[in-house]
């Protein structure tokens, strides 16, 4: 007989069962059943230097489901405005389809980049009004061609 809610303890989860990715392969095998398997996560990670070898702008991001999610994407302001933000996005869009991906998605405060994602092909298809403040953040998608 299956136990009572109120007969569990919730806790910090330990640093070995972190690492043992038990959870997530529980929910990765339910999903199996509805999408089939998929690859695991990939990371990707773009750095872009100077001369000098100062890192002036970056992209972190992964592909999931077929799917890339860009969680940063920076330019330093000294570097803006020389397509730098243009060469960073193509290159994560290219390494992610090499990798599967079909689509994009991110998220960006309209204060950060949103007319530079429109320019590059991506839509806002929702946002969150007063997320940060008076600020919206937008989330935004493009299909990978």
């Amino acid at each position: 007989m299956p136990e009572q809610a109120s007969e569990l303890t919730i806790l910090e989860a330990t640093e070995e069962e972190v690492r043992s990715g038990f959870v997530g392969r529980q929910l990765r095998a339910f999903n199996y059943g509805f999408v089939g398997e998929y690859p695991e996560q990939q990371s990707i990670r773009l750095n872009a230097k100077d001369a000098d070898g100062h890192v002036v702008g970056g992209v972190r991001a992964y592909v999931f489901l077929y799917w890339l999610q860009i969680d940063v994407l920076w330019v330093a302001e000294d570097a803006r405005g020389r397509g730098l933000g243009s060469r960073l996005l193509a290159q994560v869009e290219a390494r992610a389809m090499e990798l599967g991906a079909r689509n994009v998605k991110l998220e960006t405060f309209e204060w950060q980049a949103r007319g530079f994602y429109l320019k590059q092909g991506y839509e806002e298809f929702a946002r969150i009004d007063q997320y940060a403040s008076e600020y919206y953040l937008a989330f935004m998608k493009k299909t990978l061609r």
